[in-house]
């Protein structure tokens, strides 16, 4: 048996396709919940705390100049990418 047929042997397992299906499914949870912290969860928050949107929050160490871009911190991003991880 080939090199080929023996990789097709081994894919054809069970336990890569479930891993192969999960990856899959895994990758469009993750849109679900990035979506759902962006669009749903956060904005009411912001609301709340004074109309602030998160993912504008930024701490700029050097302001942007000519021919020199701004170089920021988006504590903003990394907040809504904590409260993804958590959920």
């Amino acid at each position: 048996m080939g090199m080929l047929g023996e990789f097709k042997q081994f894919a054809m397992r069970g336990n890569v396709m479930d891993l192969a299906v999960g990856v899959v499914i895994g990758a469009a949870f993750g849109k679900i919940i990035t979506a759902l912290v962006d669009d749903v969860i956060m904005p009411p928050i912001g609301l709340l705390i004074g109309g602030v949107d998160f993912s504008a929050w930024k701490w700029i160490l050097r302001a942007a100049e000519p021919g020199h871009p701004e170089v920021a911190i988006a504590i903003g991003v990394f907040i809504n990418t904590v409260i993804q991880f958590v959920i």
